[in-house]
């Protein structure tokens, strides 16, 4: 899959994109942890490389990172698990920088960008890479075809704006609030007031940071957005579950409840009522 590819699956109406990280706690369970999200409803992943240093997570994803590395993840076994997954949906891999330039032993980003798109990694979020030096990665992404995602947080200025939507590509992802990543009770009012700050374009709007219910991804969609992205909550499920089996269920059914909220959005519907027993 492509650049074009990551667009692509927005175009049918608003996008899930679920984040797991790669070898938490195995390469195999994370196959089986994305093969349950797209069996859920999602339509884009974004898979996590465990860097140490991952400033803009949270603790859950800080510890779900931490379990990769005590197992064993590195950036070639994370090309090795991509090239193996067998889903239908394009693969955008979050990582950190330092990794891109040390790759290859110091070959620089073009030689981890060419290695991620012959894997199958259809595009790129860099959250500690500001978008006036990635010159460097943009030109990697655009001779391999690969999207390159950018992070637009309440407080980009205008200025930043422009310039991230003139360099990105796939999707531009929407920080919901500040801080960092993590499960909330209630969607941000800054999520509103980032949408509407942000201009019409080609490329869709993917909102994150916070999500992990049905009223949030109902919210976030009512509120413009062409997509919702959720990393914590999937990897808190992961953790607390007793076995691999169980926390694809957990996965398959949690994915299923943010594209349900999704479709109460596009139906203009309030979600069903929980029934009790």
């Amino acid at each position: 899959m492509s650049a074009d590819d990551v667009t692509a699956a927005f175009a049918d109406g608003p996008a899930l994109v679920p984040y797991v990280v790669a070898g938490d706690p195995s390469a195999d369970a994370t196959e089986t942890y994305v093969e349950a999200l797209v069996e859920g409803g999602a339509d884009v992943i974004e898979l996590g490389l465990p860097f140490s240093e991952p400033i803009a997570d949270g603790p859950t994803i800080q510890e779900g990172i931490r379990r990769a590395l005590d197992a064993g993840m590195t950036p070639a076994r994370y090309l090795d698990l991509v090239r193996d997954l067998d889903v239908d949906v394009p693969i955008v891999c979050m990582t950190y920088y330092n990794l891109l330039l040390q790759y290859g032993e110091g070959d620089g980003v073009d030689a981890f960008v060419e290695a991620a798109a012959d894997a199958g990694v259809s595009g790129l979020i860099i959250p500690d890479l500001p978008v006036e030096e990635s010159t460097a990665l943009e030109a990697a992404c655009e001779a391999h075809d690969v999207a390159l995602i950018f992070i637009v947080a309440p407080t980009t200025t205008p200025e930043r704006i422009e310039r991230i939507l003139e360099r990105a590509s796939g999707f531009i992802y929407v920080q919901a609030r500040m801080g960092t990543t993590g499960t909330r009770t209630d969607v941000s009012e800054d999520t509103y007031e980032s949408l509407e700050r942000l201009p019409e374009g080609e490329l869709p709007y993917a909102v994150g940071f916070g999500v992990s219910e049905r009223e949030h991804a109902r919210a976030i969609v009512e509120g413009g957005a062409d997509g919702v992205v959720a990393g914590s909550v999937f990897v808190d499920a992961i953790a607390a579950a007793e076995s691999v089996e169980a926390a694809a269920d957990a996965l398959r059914e949690k994915a299923a409840e943010l594209s349900a909220g999704i479709e109460d959005a596009t139906r203009g519907e309030a979600p069903e009522p929980e029934t009790t027993k």
